[in-house]
């Protein structure tokens, strides 16, 4: 696979510049020199520090179809078994639906919880590139989960409407994992800007290197979809989050490139089984632990 980190994360200068920065910045430098002789090297200093500052924020994902679908389907196993009736589910003990390839959050119109709702930005997402939705999603998305709680919901397994729900979801494997990408693109600047400043370099670092293997990208989106980018005060144990941000931290920093995955997937337990300590003992999270674990172990099997 091509370098994940490049395709994901390669910066493209801002649109007066376009693709000649370089040539630029060069005639830039030139002008300045010619009129100025005097603080040459000043100037150029400026020039670069100019050329950094016009640089855009990170583009699209450019994923192919054939890496969408690996992908997609290894987070479909991960998180449903790689089962047609695990796309629609609704977990024991949770106010909301767990739905697709990721297990997306979907609230009853009214209902709310600690966790950040993502099934109805993933309609959206594919709406916008054509998919053809099914009736029952049709409705705006602000309408919430028809089925008001989880008995509703599994009362409903059979119905044409779950039926058609899980067809889409079938069929939009490869789109449910762009949008996963997508939210890993956004996850980097939002997790850098909750950071102490002290600290931005050596996470983008971390991220960087793991996202440079053949297995890191996998790796790093399926745990943005698995446990967030770690800033939400609601997604917090006695103050300890679980996401990605917390994940970065907990790496070694470690600048042997191979190592990358290892160092991440441990990192990744290491936080999850701090969760479950932390945990309230109502939720009873330690029951989920070992499926945890061993999702975060396929990281290292690519």
């Amino acid at each position: 696979m091509q370098d994940c980190f490049m395709r994901i994360f390669r910066a493209k200068a801002a649109p007066d510049l376009n693709e000649s920065a370089p040539e630029v910045c060069t005639l830039m430098a030139t002008a300045f020199a010619s009129r100025y002789r005097r603080g040459v090297i000043i100037l150029l200093s400026l020039v670069v520090m100019f050329a950094a500052a016009a640089i855009a924020p990170a583009q699209a994902i450019r994923l192919s179809r054939a890496e969408s679908l690996r992908i997609g389907r290894k987070i479909w196993q991960n998180e449903c078994g790689g089962t047609i009736a695990g796309l629609t589910s609704w977990n024991v003990g949770e106010n909301f639906a767990s739905l697709g390839i990721g297990h997306f959050i979907w609230y009853p119109k009214g209902v709310r919880g600690p966790f950040a709702e993502s099934f109805p930005q993933l309609v959206e997402f594919a709406a916008g590139r054509d998919a053809r939705l099914p009736q029952i999603l049709s409705t705006p998305a602000n309408t919430g989960c028809p089925w008001k709680s989880r008995a509703e919901f599994l009362a409903a397994n059979q119905t044409s409407e779950m039926k058609q729900l899980r067809q889409f979801l079938v069929d939009t494997v490869d789109l449910q994992a762009e949008f996963l990408a997508q939210r890993l693109q956004q996850a980097l600047p939002k997790i850098l800007a909750g950071a102490d400043q002290a600290e931005r370099a050596e996470l983008a670092g971390r991220f960087d290197r793991v996202a440079g293997t053949a297995g890191g990208c996998y790796a790093l989106v399926d745990y943005v979809n698995f446990k967030g980018e770690g800033l939400l005060d609601s997604e917090r144990y006695q103050g300890q989050g679980w996401g990605l941000f917390q994940v970065l931290q907990s790496m070694s920093g470690d600048n042997t490139r191979h190592a990358a995955v290892e160092d991440f997937a441990r990192a990744a337990r290491e936080v999850l089984q701090r969760r479950v300590e932390n945990s309230p003992p109502e939720r009873g999270e330690a029951r989920w632990l070992s499926g945890w674990l061993r999702r975060v172990n396929t990281y290292n099997q690519n």
